[in-house]
């Protein structure tokens, strides 16, 4: 017989239920999985070692949990993927307000149902993902909201006075009993409301417009918080703090691998653009490498963070730009260029808050900037580095490309390009093969990227330089474009 088959309170205690809080649940299945190797946060990467043993010392410890970190770390999904800890279902008494346990019923309806039907008391199931409730804190969340009220339509059905405890509307708080609460971004509660929580973590009891109820809510709490917040918009206050058994920091991924496994996991793709879409590696290395500059950009205001959601909606851009082309073009099957990052503008320029200094530049150049230094810092990783080298030095490798230029060529890069005039252009810089063939001599399908990358590089450097044209790019001698704008022909006359 399926537990969730068995009706009534007097099945119920045959069968050898037996209550149990919600953080010895959660305590006593973590136990159960970490004795049998079980990975309770799969799919949460680069918190192996610091967040989630965090995590689980304040599961064991019965401890109620604040993640404390900027925006795009994983604190929501975190809280979410605690419900794997709960039992798959649980019982409770049928027609109570509060999902109380039959066996230790809290609210006063549970108990007179229990009083007038016994053994016989009707009972339901709740599974585990019906035991998930989140908040996100606003200034306009009430009391009443979290808490609840006094409830005048109750009153006038039922033929109540509003002295009748019975006329309480209970808030989504106690309605939470036996289940996760999470309130988001916990700072932007005002104090106020911040202070109706004490005794509900501390005490159990509540308070309803002059009732005092003694209601030991069975909830395991998470917020969530910015550090950003305490100083823009408010902050926790400290009896509230005190109350909250762990503080847990989250953290930004320390490396781009760990960076690209969190992309590739959650960016959403469609199998037919993974199918017309090629994306070299050296592609997704760059589209890390441009959230790690921007973490460190003078321009970005660094207390305010950069979410992993920027290379998520990157990517999913960068696929759309390739994918938009071959569509045009009339193609089967496309590779990612270099070129497509302009696609992937408006994933930056959301997703960064810039302080006065970016205000100025504009958030486009800002994002336009943040890929060429990228682009500059990834060079290194594939060919040799620029930082150092100089034209008069013999053994620079890039200096049969620069004279290339030098002598007058020019080329265009445009986006509009079918995959055949993009490889043909690139395969006519024969210095730019030459560089491909000496240190990344396998490099297969990255081969143009790679053509492309050293262009974008040297014109980083001002070996090159770079125009942006209506749709593309043109890349030509940095001398000879002097020349072109007047800047020396008017010495020369």
């Amino acid at each position: 017989m399926s537990i969730t088959e068995i009706k009534t309170l007097g099945d119920l205690k045959k069968s050898g239920y037996q209550h149990r809080s919600i953080k010895e649940e959660l305590r006593q299945n973590l136990i159960d999985k970490l004795q049998k190797g079980v990975d309770v946060f799969k799919g949460i990467h680069g918190y192996e070692n610091t967040v989630i043993p965090d995590v689980e010392r304040a599961i064991l410890s019965g401890h109620n949990i604040n993640f404390l970190g900027l925006r795009g770390q994983a604190k929501t999904k975190m809280a979410r993927m605690m419900t794997r800890l709960l039992d798959e279902y649980i019982p409770a008494v049928e027609g109570a307000e509060l999902a109380d346990d039959p066996l230790t019923p809290l609210s006063r309806t549970a108990l007179e149902i229990i009083g007038q039907k016994g053994d016989e008391t009707p009972i339901y199931w709740i599974h585990r993902d019906e035991r998930y409730f989140e908040k996100l804190a606003t200034p306009d969340v009430t009391v009443a909201d979290l808490i609840g009220d006094i409830d005048p339509i109750k009153a006038a059905n039922l033929r109540l006075s509003y002295a009748d405890e019975k006329v309480i509307h209970f808030g989504m708080i106690p309605r939470a009993n036996r289940s996760i609460f999470v309130i988001n971004e916990l700072p932007d509660l005002q104090a106020r409301i911040q202070v109706a929580l004490f005794n509900i973590l501390q005490e159990g009891d509540i308070q309803i417009r002059g009732f005092k109820l003694r209601l030991p809510l069975d909830i395991q709490f998470i917020f969530t918080a910015n550090p950003e917040d305490y100083t823009n918009r408010g902050s926790i206050v400290t009896p509230l703090k005190d109350r909250i058994g762990s503080q847990i920091l989250t953290h930004y991924p320390d490396d781009r691998k760990v960076a690209r496994k969190i992309t590739q996991q959650e960016a959403k793709t469609t199998a037919d653009q993974n199918n017309l879409v090629e994306v070299p590696e050296v592609a997704l290395e760059l589209l890390e490498q441009i959230s790690f500059e921007a973490r460190d950009n003078e321009y970005i205001d660094a207390k305010s963070g950069v979410s992993a959601r920027l290379t998520i909606t990157a990517l999913e851009n960068l696929l759309s730009s390739a994918e938009r082309r071959v569509l045009i073009n009339g193609g089967k099957k496309t590779t990612v260029r270099l070129s497509d990052f302009m696609g992937i503008i408006p994933s930056i320029t959301g997703k960064v808050e810039l302080v006065y200094e970016g205000e100025q530049e504009g958030s486009a150049i800002v994002a336009e900037n943040l890929i060429g230094n990228a682009v500059r810092t990834l060079l290194a990783d594939y060919f040799p580095g620029l930082d150092n080298l100089k034209s008069s030095d013999k053994n620079n490798p890039y200096n049969e490309l620069t004279d290339w230029f030098s002598r007058g060529e020019s080329v265009d890069i445009l986006n509009e390009f079918t995959d055949k005039e993009y490889q043909n252009t690139l395969d006519g810089i024969k210095p730019l093969q030459k560089l491909i063939s000496k240190y990344q001599g396998k490099a297969g399908a990255q081969k143009y990227f790679f053509m492309e990358m050293i262009l974008w590089a040297l014109a980083e450097y001002s070996k090159l330089n770079k125009e942006k044209l209506v749709s593309g790019f043109n890349f030509s001698d940095l001398f000879s474009t002097y020349l072109r704008g007047g800047e020396l022909g008017d010495l020369s006359s």
